[in-house]
């Protein structure tokens, strides 16, 4: 894994429950203010998606973007971490 790599994934553990930010938004925040289709990349192999939760990056649109795990649950987890959050706060 190249450091660049293990950056985008270390950005991603950052993003808090409930909250999403966009691939740009991760490609600012890893040094590579232009790289936000290499971070998609980089989340399309995220080797742990459930404990890495690239589930909670989007498109600066605001459209949904890609998962591996699917769109639908990809989805369904953004919804049920904003309920989660709802709860506790």
């Amino acid at each position: 894994m190249t450091e660049f790599e293990k950056k985008v994934l270390r950005v991603v553990l950052q993003i808090p429950l409930g909250e999403v930010r966009s691939y740009k938004w991760v490609a600012q925040r890893a040094g590579e203010p232009r790289a936000w289709r290499a971070v998609a990349n980089i989340l399309r192999k995220n080797p742990f998606p459930l404990l890495i939760p690239c589930h909670r990056v989007i498109k600066s649109s605001q459209k949904i973007g890609g998962y591996s795990l699917g769109t639908q649950l990809k989805k369904k987890l953004i919804k049920l971490e904003k309920k989660i959050k709802d709860m506790v706060e």
